[in-house]
């Protein structure tokens, strides 16, 4: 269990927008993502995004895709808004690398 959502559960806080449940759910999916067929070897093809220094318009870029395909394709999937978050949590580790520096 994260950190998050460990300090939530022991702070009781009372969310008013299933945040909590929201964080299970978005922890869920990420996941998943380390069990599907194109991440089975050690690196995803994110790894080699990030490495070639490209990761923040890739993300950024994802994060649009998936905010924009939402409603459309297959309507209003809710694995879109799971992506759009990960595509962010992706973006928020480029940035603290990057701000390390």
């Amino acid at each position: 269990m994260t950190t998050v959502i460990k300090k939530a559960r022991k702070t009781g806080i009372e969310y008013k927008f299933n945040e909590y449940e929201n964080l299970i759910a978005l922890k869920d999916y990420v996941d998943g993502t380390y069990d599907q067929h194109y991440s089975q070897t050690k690196y995803q093809s994110t790894d080699f995004i990030l490495d070639c220094g490209h990761g923040e318009g890739f993300c950024l870029g994802n994060v649009l895709k998936y905010v924009q395909r939402y409603g459309r394709k297959e309507g209003k999937n809710r694995a879109d808004l799971l992506k759009v978050l990960h595509y962010a949590l992706i973006a928020l580790h480029v940035h603290d690398q990057q701000e390390e520096k």
